[in-house]
């Protein structure tokens, strides 16, 4: 394969990457305001909309590994083609979280429990998604550092946030029908978990990138 030719297929992967990562980013901001809102269409248009992620991700898939197989690329070429890899891997799991967060909304039984901080959560995980990405499409190493730090925060918030459901639950006065509640609880807390692993996937992909820019693993774990 021709240099030139070799080089625009890597600058077309990265582009699609960074695509696929704002439509992943985009569908997870629908899913949190469907919660906000307490929308159940829009939550589980969300969820059945995730199998046009995962047929994006196998063909970028198979682009990056056509590229490894057919003009066996070294140094800093090589580093960008297994990034994109990965990173594809984590956009794909984004999607599932938020296929998942969609589910959840349309499930809800309604107003059962005491309000859960989910917006300033997910805005906590967009605004990391959205810093990963960018990292990414400009190999901004210090942007990547950044994700990684906003991390801890994130963590934090779902902690406290999973601490109050549960505070709530053992307080709950019981009803004549208590099974609503319970399953809204559980509910919440799977949406606070993967919430907070979506932003796991964000320094997933901040890692990656320092790996592709830096040759520095030192934030994969």
């Amino acid at each position: 394969m021709p240099r030139d030719t070799f080089e625009a297929r890597l600058d077309a992967l990265r582009t699609d990457v960074c695509a696929m990562g704002r439509d992943v980013t985009e569908r997870l901001d629908r899913a949190v305001t469907a919660y906000e809102q307490r929308d159940p269409e829009a939550g589980r248009a969300v969820a059945d909309a995730d199998g046009e992620i995962n047929e994006r991700y196998l063909d970028l898939e198979a682009e990056c590994i056509d590229l490894l197989a057919l003009h066996q690329p070294v140094a800093s070429d090589l580093r960008l083609v297994v990034a994109s890899f990965k990173i594809l891997t984590d956009l794909e799991r984004v999607g599932d979280l938020a296929a998942n967060l969609g589910g959840y909304v349309d499930a809800m039984a309604g107003d059962t429990v005491p309000s859960v901080p989910i917006t300033d959560i997910g805005e906590m995980t967009l605004a990391q998604l959205r810093d990963a990405i960018a990292a990414y499409e400009t190999g901004d190493a210090q942007r990547c550092r950044d994700v990684a730090a906003a991390d801890t925060d994130l963590d934090e918030r779902c902690g406290a946030a999973t601490n109050d459901l549960v505070r709530s639950l053992v307080n709950h006065t019981p009803d004549d029908d208590v099974a609503p509640t319970l399953a809204d609880t559980r509910r919440y807390l799977l949406t606070v978990r993967d919430l907070e692993r979506a932003g796991d996937h964000a320094v997933n992909i901040a890692a990656r990138t320092l790996y592709m820019v830096e040759n520095d693993a030192g934030l994969i774990y």
